[in-house]
């Protein structure tokens, strides 16, 4: 291009207030969790510097965590739908009105650990994809919950009649009122002075949750079992954003968001989980271990509204249809080692 060329080229972009592309592109990661949760090691992190490696470092990723772009955890998604957030963290349960489908891997009876219940998120991968309108990197669980109590130790089926329980989904609560109790949904971030309070007896949920929330403190027992599943979590990038890029840029975010991504989110739940149990024993809270007949006592309580629930239409499906689709053959491609 001659001198002259060049000269006018540069006189439209400034007459129409244009400006010449840039090769790079740095895109915002929006979650509510301490900036030390172990998902940043385990997710948010590794995704950053791989899609930052594959790109050349023309395509990057800065954190803002512990709410720094919105604390709200149930309007995450919502950041990520109006531009606030190029990727955003969500928890499906906290609107899931929105995700029904998503939300039924807490179901009781499909899961109970936090690769188990990933994997069946996986496998039912398909189906859950539209429920967003947004582009789904990684999609993983945490364990089934544990119960929390401050006075009252949970020993057997009559032990839960009358209790208050807070449950992390609305799906739990016919399910925890089937038992005896009666159910609030909260979100994590009140559970700590709820129970510490007694507004609830008990709180229920993941393990690694204990150390998120130092629920080591107000608890007195751990009763190691419910009749549930886990929590589902998503991490989501604005699909305008991601259909904005080049299909070379598309490719790195893709690679950089492989099965083994969601894999890694399951990973750190599971190491949290169990430190949330040592910190639990640590700080001397009982520790209860239901026997097996005391189990089937559980899920015998549950049984007729578990299997009326199946019958439920959640869009073009029943919630029978999608419980199967958990069990189904994996849809995503095969993990891959991560760089």
């Amino acid at each position: 291009m001659s001198k002259l060329s060049r000269i006018l080229v540069l006189g439209l972009l400034l007459a129409c207030g244009c400006q010449p592309a840039s090769d790079t592109r740095e895109l915002s990661l929006a979650h509510f969790l301490p900036a030390d949760h172990p998902l940043t090691e385990a997710v948010f992190t590794p995704f950053s510097q791989e899609l930052a490696e594959l790109s050349g470092g023309k395509l990057t990723v800065r954190q803002f965590p512990a709410g720094a772009l919105n604390s709200s955890a149930p309007a995450q998604y919502s950041i990520l739908r109006s531009g606030v957030a190029d990727i955003a963290l969500a928890i499906p349960a906290y609107t899931a009105d929105l995700f029904p489908k998503t939300d039924l891997i807490a179901y009781p009876g499909i899961c109970k650990t936090t690769r188990d219940c990933t994997e069946a998120m996986l496998h039912a991968r398909q189906v859950l994809e539209p429920e967003y309108r947004a582009r789904v990197l990684a999609l993983w669980s945490n364990a089934a919950p544990v119960l929390l109590t401050r006075n009252a130790p949970v020993r057997t089926l009559e032990d839960m009649r009358g209790l208050k329980i807070r449950v992390s989904t609305r799906s739990a609560i016919p399910f925890i009122e089937a038992l005896g109790a009666s159910a609030v949904m909260q979100p994590g971030t009140v559970v700590h002075q709820s129970l510490a309070t007694g507004v609830v007896d008990g709180v229920a949920l993941s393990p690694s949750g204990i150390v998120t929330f130092q629920l080591h403190e107000p608890a007195a027992y751990l009763t190691t079992w419910l009749p549930a599943s886990g929590l589902p979590f998503v991490l989501l990038m604005n699909q305008e954003v991601y259909d904005g890029l080049s299909p070379e840029a598309q490719g790195w975010v893709d690679e950089a968001a492989d099965v083994s991504l969601s894999m890694a989110g399951a990973v750190a739940y599971e190491r949290a989980g169990a430190a949330g149990i040592r910190l639990a024993e640590e700080a001397g809270v009982e520790i209860i271990d239901l026997p097996e007949v005391e189990k089937r006592r559980f899920e015998r309580a549950i049984a007729s509204v578990r299997e009326a629930g199946l019958k439920r239409q959640v869009g073009d499906l029943t919630v029978g249809d999608v419980i199967r689709l958990f069990a189904g053959p994996e849809t995503g491609e095969p993990p891959r080692r991560r760089r």
